[in-house]
């Protein structure tokens, strides 16, 4: 069995990562209360051991971290289920006060080693670990901070396995924290270097869906955190029940990630419509692939039209035909061939899962590499650029030990991966983006550099 080791840090984290454990717990037949089995057919235990323990009195229990550097969250978690497991929880004695600086350097420093005995203890209790799933935001001081000091660490430790981060991403619109623009950017590079696939989520996205598509007026965190955990569930599928087609979270790597650095990707779902609207609607599989190409749908807000496709995933759940679904897929881009990239001829992959989600007869998962996303981390980028100008708040960043010269460091790598999406979106015309991090860029040919221009590390030379 290949397992996964669930990480949900901060806030945010820990309040995705329960909507996550409410979902998969009901598909798996689990109650979520007591941790008992109450399901009805042996593919609920099949592959339950990719996400769940199971003790000696036949409770499972999820395998996740819960981690915090205050205690109210996940003691809130710890009443609420006995899903979680007791030493799992790891709590600080301070917030870290929407500061990058003290979740990486004061606050989150001091509980890195117990994160680190209990996922060693996760670990070491399974059979063959795929990967570890990080679940976080990056516009909190926890969920920035001690998350890039735990992936710096489990890359040191584990660095056969993959990191798959679901990263919630601060939008203009929507924002609570004045120095989320700090926050974010010195997130920039650990999610660059040393994450595998990055899910990237969007608040503003999340709570338009809401408004739009499910007609909520008054939504709340619990109904984006619902929406979210649909989607990871859809992305998890194949790793949990048997299919027609299956796709494992190495099989999503190879096929969504053509280079290294690029690997940000945009999901969606579908049906996300109203239980009236669902009345009138065909039920088909060509419905599905409308709407998880529409941006409507995405949880990201992210315009698909203002970008090139790299790699598309479609993720479907029900049964269906797979020979409906390839030709299907196809279709969209034959017909949309401008909005996808030239050099990789074969750039959508299809997963079919025979069972559906907890009360739809089929849905559709979509994980798409688009260029369209540097607009996203240019957004991230000016904020703080104008934040830095004037030297606001970073004060308190430099009194908890970091440098100046860190948010440079950090700009040069935003603005390089910005590169390296236009760069790919340009393709053989590209001639003046950089690739590679700001570090990488001064070499011994400055000179031949100065003369030609600088190239793109994945143009062909």
């Amino acid at each position: 069995m290949r397992e996964i080791v669930t990480l949900q840090i901060g806030g945010a984290g820990n309040a995705i990562g329960d909507a996550f454990w409410h979902v998969i717990s009901h598909e798996h037949g689990v109650d979520y209360a007591s941790g008992r089995f109450g399901g009805t057919s042996p593919l609920q235990l099949e592959r339950i051991n990719v996400f769940f323990n199971a003790t000696a009195s036949k409770r499972f229990y999820a395998r996740t971290i819960i981690i915090d550097t205050e205690a109210s969250t996940i003691q809130r978690l710890n009443a609420s289920s006995q899903l979680y497991r007791p030493e799992n929880f790891v709590a600080g004695s301070e917030s870290a006060g929407n500061n990058f600086a003290r979740g990486y350097h004061t606050d989150g420093a001091e509980i890195l080693e117990q994160v680190l005995d209990n996922t060693r203890r996760e670990v070491e209790s399974v059979d063959s670990l795929q990967g570890f799933q990080l679940l976080h935001s990056i516009g909190g001081g926890t969920g920035s901070g001690l998350t890039s000091l735990i992936m710096e660490a489990l890359v040191q430790q584990y660095p056969d396995n993959l990191l798959c981060n679901y990263v919630t991403i601060p939008s203009p619109n929507m924002s609570q924290v004045v120095v989320e623009p700090y926050n974010a950017l010195l997130s920039t590079p650990a999610l660059v270097n040393n994450s595998h696939l990055t899910f990237c989520l969007d608040n503003e996205a999340l709570f338009q869906i809401c408004n739009r598509n499910l007609q909520i007026k008054t939504s709340g965190h619990e109904h984006i955190n619902h929406i979210v955990a649909l989607t990871m569930s859809g992305i998890t599928t194949c790793l949990r029940f048997p299919g027609q087609l299956n796709a494992g979270l190495r099989k999503i790597y190879v096929n969504m990630v053509p280079f290294p650095r690029l690997h940000f990707l945009i999901p969606g779902f579908a049906p996300l419509v109203t239980c009236k609207q669902q009345q009138f609607s065909k039920g088909t599989v060509s419905e599905l692939v409308q709407q998880i190409f529409s941006s409507n749908n995405l949880l990201c807000a992210i315009d698909l039209r203002r970008g090139k496709l790299l790699t598309a995933a479609g993720i479907f759940r029900g049964r269906m035909s797979p020979r409906e679904v390839d030709q299907l897929m196809t279709g969209v881009r034959n017909k949309n061939i401008s909005n996808f990239v030239d050099w990789i001829p074969n750039n959508i992959k299809t997963a079919i899962c025979d069972i559906p989600p907890r009360g739809l007869k089929m849905s559709a998962t979509f994980i798409g590499n688009t260029t369209a996303i540097q607009s996203l981390f240019q957004r991230l980028l000016d904020a703080s650029i104008a934040m830095l100008r004037r030297k606001a708040h970073l004060h308190w960043y430099t009194g908890e030990g970091m440098e100046e010269q860190e948010f440079m460091d950090a700009q040069q790598e935003l603005q390089a991966i910005i590169d390296d999406y236009r760069c790919s979106a340009e393709g053989d015309e590209c001639s003046g983006a950089a690739g590679g991090s700001g570090a990488d860029r001064e070499d011994d040919n400055s000179s031949d550099v100065a003369a030609e221009g600088p190239r793109c590390t994945y143009c062909p030379q």
